[in-house]
């Protein structure tokens, strides 16, 4: 029996140890596949160094700046504000105990260390409410998930009926006779907001990652099919009407990145101030303290239009969700899908350029809207507690044939100390061929602060080509180009985009074509885009300026289908489309042009080179093949297609590793720890409203000194995409619905943190302007003088004025073509005619998951890097046979080492070293195949048999 017990013990832990050595063995392969992603996660930033707390205190003291003058100051009726006289404050609305800070997704920064509204205003004097503030605590209410997952979009308010009891009201009365009532509504990547809040049927639980998962809501009586969510819910509603039954002294604060509908305040004479705090960052919660107290003058301005009615812009008839449908034979409908089941969807820029203002301003200018009626703050509003008086200067305005300025002087009228904004505008002959709006953005600038009775004068310029538009029709070219159109030109000096301080000057311009290019142009402009136009998907009908906007009511392209689905009919938007057009999609997709290289790209010599060597070289000198030569085929493949969050190590040509992180309000990045984010900052549209371009410089500034203490090279921003809409969910990083204002931001930003040593990825090129199926390829339609004149012209800025030496492409497609493989606007516009010298990563890039956006296809087109995550998860398999994939390669691996070499990495490269947690798993692997071994040993070894001498 003895025996038998002995052999199965021996059984049992032989098992048992070879399970635990293939463990073992599974988890070291697991944590070698994982190795780039455990490392980021267990990066330590050294936040005590004194480099990273000098970096901070001063990123700290850029946000608070940017609060300070980013905060819109929209209605002060009877100068309520600031509260001179008031200290103590009830604050109504369950939000203020849990606000919006930014928005979510890749954008989201933590704000686990944010000073929240209750103690900005505490930290600026004020006693707040605490019973009632305690009260809203007390509900256990929660901010709801707006993310890439999925998205609640409950709006958090207690039942009216039930908390605003006679009791609590009399009790906030005998507080305070002054009330603020705190709004918030939050937006991010993945979805845009919700233009109808009565869908509870729609949220998915099983959607995926990174796509809009539908949506949910969380009170019935919320669920209003009359109202969306930039609007008051119900609850709001009631308790808005309590509040101003109890109060006569109300001020209201949005607190909201996208512009909220606002003309419900209209019935409310006991709202007398409004005051508009876009995504307030660590600290931005601070600034709305000081306002209220008057300790900071409001200098922000609007860089969205605020119309009455958020549903009425002609953008709203083309946003969302639309669906290319095929008629099967039995008469019914289906979905279209490519060659790899990806749905067919696509959104239409029929409103041409008339987006925001644009269209406000000329459909008042052409008769066809009563301006008040429609509008209620125009585009660059905003108030201040003190008044400004504008004039130009007598006889400073210089216009010549190149350029045009003049000197505004600005003098505080007022009995307080602000900072005032200078806006000059410009209207364009409209003569029906090219689509002009009747005002544009020309130049805009920022005063110091003005002491009362004091004055600045600021220069306004602006070059007399920024006036031209693109004749995309052909009118006036063979090829397309950049036009001024004989005419009227008049330059204004504006309060905003509808109030008129001076008309500076009216001069009637000759005809002029840029049919050699503008001074700015590496390459003559020329249409790259004409596909938008052509064929069965794209657009049939463009908004135009024509008798008074007749065709307004002719921009609805799509009709409503009814599909069969397993949980039965479904209605969709959408157009019919034949078997034709799902080729040429598929085409456009998928297929792979055939070599046209015969000979493969030399590999693997040693040159003896080293990329310290090459910081400075010309992009075109000759010198770079040799250093190329010295690339292996590996080393191509693996620098192009291991681009989550990092450039890799290359050690054929001495190229250090980069760390890239998001995003666009500070260093953060998705898989690391939360304590190894940079300071947060306010919110884009909060930076855009300061209208203050050096606080985007000392921005840039801030983010690039916390990147060189962080060893963060690369920096995943700036978002420049255009505001097309109020239902953005991505606004917040975003900066405007003028590409003007959008460009400078960008570029002065992007100047600051290069100036530290840094290089940036500009996002989302192009068009990638709403969040609603851009993970399946949204195809989008826009004729090219819309593309050019709005969408592309912040990214050109901020490649010409900035000097941006990254590029993120889009999820999005132009037209059928993916807007990572469209050589027109990655190799034509982005790197021929602006001069674009740098590297372009994709968007997220998962492999199976968005089969459309084909590796090889990108590389062959101007795309040079795939953000595969930190973890070789969706990298895909490169066809290393193909001469032509081979040479683009090359070309890709050259416009990444070039923007490194230019880089503060190539000075100062990071450690290589061994990482900490590789060590540890070392040590523990020695360990345990020593326990492993010794437990085997143990376990089999024959006992000594001792001998009796007495046997002998």
């Amino acid at each position: 029996m003895a025996g038998k017990s002995k052999k199965r013990f021996r059984i049992l832990m032989s098992v048992f140890l070879s399970v635990v050595l293939l463990l073992g063995v599974a988890g070291n392969v697991a944590l070698a596949y994982f190795s780039d992603v455990v490392t980021m996660y267990f990066n330590e930033i050294d936040v005590e160094s004194a480099e990273a707390v000098e970096a901070r205190a001063h990123s700290e003291e850029v946000a608070s700046q940017i609060a300070d003058e980013g905060i819109v100051l929209l209605k002060n009726n009877e100068d309520m504000l600031p509260l001179a006289e008031t200290t103590q404050l009830n604050v109504f609305g369950w939000s203020f105990t849990n606000p919006v800070y930014g928005g979510t997704g890749s954008g989201k920064v933590n704000a686990d260390t944010a000073v929240n509204p209750k103690q900005g205003l505490e930290n600026a004097g004020f006693e707040i409410n605490e019973q009632l503030y305690n009260d809203y605590v007390a509900t256990g209410l929660e901010r709801p998930i707006i993310d890439m997952d999925g998205q609640d979009w409950s709006i958090p308010e207690p039942l009216a009926s039930e908390f605003y009891t006679e009791e609590r009201m009399q009790q906030a009365v005998e507080f305070s006779d002054t009330a603020v009532i705190f709004i918030a509504r939050s937006g991010g990547e993945g979805a845009d907001l919700p233009r109808v809040m009565d869908g509870p049927d729609t949220f998915d639980p099983d959607g995926g990652s990174f796509s809009a998962t539908g949506n949910r809501y969380g009170f019935e009586d919320d669920l209003d099919p009359d109202k969306h969510y930039l609007q008051l819910s119900n609850r709001e509603q009631d308790m808005v009407d309590i509040v101003t039954d109890h109060f006569d002294n109300v001020v209201l604060v949005v607190n909201s990145s996208n512009t909220f509908e606002l003309s419900w305040v209209d019935d409310y004479s006991e709202i007398k101030s409004i005051l508009s705090v876009a995504g307030a960052g660590q600290n931005g919660f601070n600034s709305l303290g000081d306002i209220l107290a008057g300790e900071v003058n409001p200098s922000g301005r609007t860089v969205d239009i605020y119309t009455r009615d958020l549903l009425d812009p002609p953008a709203m008839v083309n946003f969302g969700d639309f669906n290319y449908m095929i008629e099967n034979a039995d008469g019914s409908y289906s979905h279209a899908v490519d060659e790899r089941d990806v749905l067919l969807k696509y959104v239409e820029y029929t409103e041409g350029i008339y987006v925001g203002y644009r269209f406000y301003e000329t459909a008042a200018a052409e008769g066809i809207i009563n301006y008040d009626d429609e509008v209620q703050f125009p585009f660059g509003y905003g108030l201040s507690f003190t008044t400004f008086e504008q004039e130009v200067v007598s006889g400073s305005l210089n216009w010549d044939d190149e350029n045009i300025s003049f000197d505004v002087s600005v003098t505080n009228t007022g009995s307080v100390a602000g900072k005032e904004v200078v806006q000059a505008y410009f209207s364009a002959p409209y003569t029906g061929n090219i689509e002009r709006s009747a005002v544009d953005l020309a130049a805009f600038d920022k005063t110091d602060i003005i002491e009362p009775g004091e004055s600045e004068t600021i220069t306004v310029s602006f070059a007399v080509e920024d006036m031209a538009a693109f004749d995309h029709n052909r009118i006036y070219s063979d090829t397309g180009s950049y036009v001024l159109e004989e005419g009227d030109y008049t330059i204004y000096l504006n309060r905003n985009s509808n109030e008129v301080i001076e008309e500076v000057e009216t001069r009637t311009l000759s005809e002029v074509v840029f049919d050699n290019g503008r001074s700015t142009d590496d390459q003559v402009p020329v249409n790259q885009f004409d596909e938008l136009e052509a064929g069965e998907g794209s657009i049939a009908t463009y908004l135009s300026r024509e008798n008074g906007f007749e065709n307004l009511d002719e921009l609805v392209n799509h009709e409503e289908f009814t599909v069969m689905t397993d949980n039965g009919e479904e209605i969709v938007r959408g157009k019919l489309v034949d078997e034709d057009f799902v080729d040429l999609v598929n085409r456009s997709r998928y297929e792979i042009p055939e070599d046209t290289q015969t000979e493969a790209p030399t590999t693997g010599v040693d040159n003896e080179l080293s990329l310290d060597e090459f910081t400075g070289v010309d992009f075109h000198d000759e010198s770079w093949n040799d250093l190329l030569d010295q690339l292996s085929v590996n080393d191509m493949v693996d620098l192009v297609t291991l681009g989550g969050y990092r450039t890799i190590e290359v050690e054929s040509v001495g190229k250090p590793v980069t760390h890239d992180y998001d995003g666009p309000s500070g260093i953060t990045a998705y898989t690391s720890r939360s304590d190894t984010s940079g300071t947060a900052f306010p919110a884009g549209v909060m930076l855009a409203q300061t209208w203050n371009i050096e606080l985007a410089t000392q921005m840039g500034e801030s983010v690039g000194a916390e990147g060189q203490a962080y060893n963060v090279t690369g920096w995943y921003a700036p978002g420049i995409n255009i505001h097309r809409s109020a239902f953005s969910g991505r606004n917040f990083e975003y900066y405007s619905e003028d590409p003007l204002v959008s460009g400078k931001m960008a570029a002065n930003k992007i100047e600051g943190f290069e100036n530290q040593g840094g290089f940036v990825y500009m996002k989302h090129f192009a068009l990638n302007d709403q969040e609603e199926n851009r993970t399946l390829g949204v195809m989008t339609w826009a004729n090219e003088q819309t593309v050019r004149d709005l969408y592309l012209k912040p990214f050109e800025i901020a490649v010409k004025e900035g000097g941006a030496s990254g590029v993120m492409s889009g999820f999005n497609s132009i037209g059928t073509v993916w807007a990572g493989a469209s050589s027109n606007l990655l190799q034509e516009v982005l790197r021929n005619e602006w001069g674009f010298r740098g590297h372009v990563n994709t968007d997220f890039f998962l492999g199976d998951f968005y089969p459309y956006m084909v590796a090889e296809l990108g590389f062959r087109n101007g795309n040079d890097l795939l953000l595969t995550g930190a973890a070789p998860v969706g990298v895909p398999e490169v066809n290393t046979s193909s001469n032509d994939t081979l040479w683009a390669m090359r070309d890709a691996s050259h416009n990444i080492l070039y923007t490194v070499a230019n880089s503060g990495a190539i000075d100062d490269p990071l450690s290589s070293d061994m990482p900490t947690w590789v060590k540890i798993t070392i040590a523990v692997d020695i360990a345990l195949l020593a326990a492993i071994m010794s437990g085997f040993y143990f376990t089999f070894r024959k006992p000594k048999i001792k001998v009796d001498p007495a046997s002998n």
